[in-house]
């Protein structure tokens, strides 16, 4: 399944800069940056619930947010890039030397 992550974590504090850390380096391990705070994941279902879980035990619900879209299939029709676009797909084809 293809999920978009997008997310704004306070910054003002140390404790919210470590939070912003955090958050990235799940959505990292997971997916692909696109955007400073925009993250396009490829991943299983089960893979989703553990992503929601660590996120929602990192982040303060009173000073942060994250939201997840389902992009669905046949996402890459929906999907429009305008400007400098240096995103990887993984569903394509790939070439090793």
């Amino acid at each position: 399944m293809q999920v978009l992550i997008t997310y704004d974590v306070e910054t003002v504090t140390s404790e919210g800069r470590k939070r912003l850390r955090q958050v990235a380096k799940i959505c990292t391990d997971y997916g692909q940056r696109v955007q400073n705070s925009v993250f396009e994941l490829n991943i299983y279902p089960k893979d989703l619930v553990n992503i929601k879980n660590k996120l929602q035990n990192i982040i303060n619900p009173e000073k942060d947010s994250i939201r997840i879209y389902n992009m669905g299939k046949n996402w890459e029709r929906r999907v429009e890039s305008l400007g400098k676009d240096e995103t990887y797909n993984p569903e394509s084809d790939l070439l090793m030397l």
